[in-house]
């Protein structure tokens, strides 16, 4: 007896390339549009500059890539580790009989995945030294010229500008820049670093003291002053920084790397400069109590 395996077929022999033709079509067809989520491993960015990387749960992974025009626009870059959700499409490679997601966007799966970007990364800056008590700077006691990073429109602006000068009126530089979104970080990290390769007695001053602010917002709404760029610019300035970002509750991986942390960006003007009327007032009444003493030594 033929068994039905055995059995004589009329049925045409494909070849390999053809049945893997197929399954490239059904594939593709069938995940030309796919969000998956997952955890990273072994990102690698090549020297071409696409990242390659891996996306893995409990149970099972995938091989991924992101081309180099995407990597720019990606709204979280890949650590290892970091839990994602990307979106893109499925391709197979015939010659090696596999499949792999061509990933155009990325996003980080839920606040909890976020939390533990930053405390990784804090860690990360921290064994680096970037946060180092030795590296801050004493801020100087009356600044001539302040240099402010921030929204040019808004309340922020407005408060610190006020509040300044209700305080000690001075000359203030407004580096505007975008303070959430994709762009935001490096218009920040580039305007500290702008500020500080002014020189002393240019056409532009330079700034005494830097306020690096914005308002309060979710923990995504603040992303930008969490990335390294900024960070490390904060950091490395030569210029004392006052990191002035939210709310008093909220702290960001720039309050770590600022020479010191506002609460507010009010509290930041106020750290940045005495009170002039105080100041008067102490010095006339120092002036008073030195001629006294100089009376009543005259008079001895």
């Amino acid at each position: 007896m033929t068994s039905p395996s055995s059995a004589p077929t009329n049925a045409p022999p494909r070849t390999v390339s053809e049945l893997s033709s197929d399954l490239k079509r059904t594939v593709e067809d069938t995940f030309g549009f796919v969000r998956v989520r997952g955890e990273i491993s072994q990102p690698k960015l090549a020297g071409s500059g696409h990242c390659y990387l891996r996306l893995k749960d409990e149970n099972a992974c995938i091989d991924g890539i992101v081309w180099r025009g995407a990597y720019g626009k990606l709204a979280v870059k890949p650590e290892e580790g970091l839990e994602v959700i990307v979106t893109g499409r499925l391709t197979t490679y015939p010659q090696r009989s596999s499949y792999q997601i061509v990933i155009e966007s990325m996003e980080l799966a839920g606040e909890g995945a976020l939390l533990k970007l930053l405390e990784e990364r804090r860690r990360r800056l921290t064994a680096e030294g970037l946060f180092a008590p030795e590296r801050k700077k004493p801020l100087p006691f009356l600044p001539r010229v302040i240099g402010v990073v921030t929204s040019p429109t808004g309340a922020v602006i407005r408060d610190i500008l006020h509040r300044l000068n209700d305080r000690f009126p001075l000359h203030v530089l407004v580096w505007p820049v975008l303070v959430q979104g994709d762009a935001a970080a490096g218009q920040v990290a580039a305007a500290v670093e702008g500020f500080n390769r002014l020189t002393a007695g240019g056409k532009v001053p330079r700034p005494d003291l830097l306020i690096v602010a914005r308002g309060g917002g979710s923990l995504e709404d603040l992303m930008a002053f969490n990335e390294e760029i900024v960070v490390r610019a904060v950091a490395a300035s030569d210029i004392p920084v006052i990191s002035a970002v939210g709310h008093e509750t909220d702290t960001t991986l720039c309050d770590f790397a600022a020479d010191l942390r506002a609460p507010t960006p009010t509290g930041a003007a106020e750290m940045a400069v005495p009170v002039r009327l105080d100041l008067l007032a102490q010095v006339r009444d120092d002036a008073s109590r030195l001629d006294g003493g100089a009376r009543r030594m005259l008079e001895d």
